[in-house]
C-alpha cells in the first residue's frame, strides 16, 4: 500500500513517513521548498526499511499544481491508498495586522490544500475502488482558537469541518476520513519561541511535557490501520491534555 504525506519532509511529516515505512508502506513524500531534505529522507527510508519512497513537488494551495502532482503519481503507475494532509504553515500576528495576502496564504496551504488533495485522491483512486483512508492534520487551536493566531485557527477549524462533513459523504463508498488535532509539538515551527515560553506551555500541559513528532506519527498509524476500521469523522486530540 502507498501513503502520500503532504509536507512530508517537515518535522511531523518526516516522522509520519518513517513510521509508515517501518510498517512496510511505500511512501510518497510531498515537498514545496525542501527538495533536498525530502530526497534525503527518501534515501534514508530506502536504506533503513527497504520500502519504496520518492519525493514529489507541489504547491498544495494551487489546484493546477495539485493536479500535476497526482498526474505524476499516475505516470509512475502508483496509486494513493492513504492520504495524509499534513502540509501547513503557522504564524503569530495581531488580527488587525494580518494582510490580505497572509490570510490567503494561511487558508491556501492549510485548508485549500487539504480540499484539493482530498478531491484528487477521491476521484482518482478511492471512490472507484471503494477503499481508502484520509487523515487530516489540524491543530488544537482549530478546536478552541488562539489569540494572535486568528488566521491559523480559522484555517485549522475549517479542516475539522471538512473532515466531519466528508466522512459522512464518502462513508458509504468505503472511505474513512479522520483528523488529528496536535497540541504543542516540538518542530521547526516552535523555533521562534524562547525557553521561558516553552516552559510555560509545558507547565500548562497536564502531562507536563511537550509533544514530539513521533507522538503524532503513532496516532496516525493507528487511525490509518485496520484496527481503526470503525472510526471515521473523528477528531483525535494529541495534546497531552492541553485541551480537554
Amino acid at each position: 500500500m502507498t501513503v502520500l504525506v503532504t509536507g512530508g519532509a517537515g518535522g511531523i511529516g518526516s516522522a509520519v513517513c518513517r513510521s509508515f515505512s517501518e510498517k512496510g508502506y511505500d511512501v510518497i513524500v510531498h515537498y514545496r521548498s525542501g527538495k533536498e531534505r525530502a530526497e534525503q529522507l527518501c534515501r534514508e527510508i530506502k536504506n533503513k526499511y527497504g520500502t519504496n519512497a520518492r519525493a514529489v513537488y507541489c504547491d498544495v494551495s494551487a489546484p493546477s499544481s495539485v493536479r500535476e502532482m497526482f498526474d505524476e503519481i499516475d505516470r509512475a503507475n502508483e496509486r494513493v491508498d492513504i492520504l495524509i494532509n499534513n502540509a501547513g504553515v503557522a504564524r503569530q500576528k495581531l488580527f488587525t495586522d494580518i494582510t490580505d495576502d497572509e490570510w490567503k496564504n494561511m487558508r491556501g496551504v492549510n485548508l485549500d490544500g487539504t480540499f484539493y488533495c482530498c478531491r484528487e485522491a477521491l476521484k482518482r483512486y478511492m471512490l472507484p475502488s471503494h477503499s481508502g483512508v484520509i487523515l487530516n492534520i489540524s491543530s488544537m487551536w482549530g478546536q478552541v482558537g488562539a489569540s494572535c493566531e486568528v488566521h491559523y485557527s480559522a484555517a485549522k477549524a475549517g479542516v475539522i469541518g471538512l473532515t466531519k462533513a466528508l466522512a459522512k459523504e464518502v462513508g458509504l463508498s468505503g472511505v474513512r476520513v479522520n483528523c488529528i488535532a496536535p497540541g504543542v509539538v516540538m518542530t521547526d515551527m516552535m523555533k521562534g519561541f524562547d525557553e521561558q515560553t516553552l516552559n510555560e506551555l509545558r507547565e500548562e500541559t497536564p502531562l507536563n511535557r511537550l509533544g514530539t513528532p513521533e507522538d503524532i506519527a503513532e496516532a496516525a498509524l493507528f487511525l490509518c490501520s485496520d484496527k481503526a476500521s470503525f472510526i471515521t469523522g473523528q477528531i483525535l486530540g494529541v495534546n497531552g491534555g492541553f485541551v480537554i
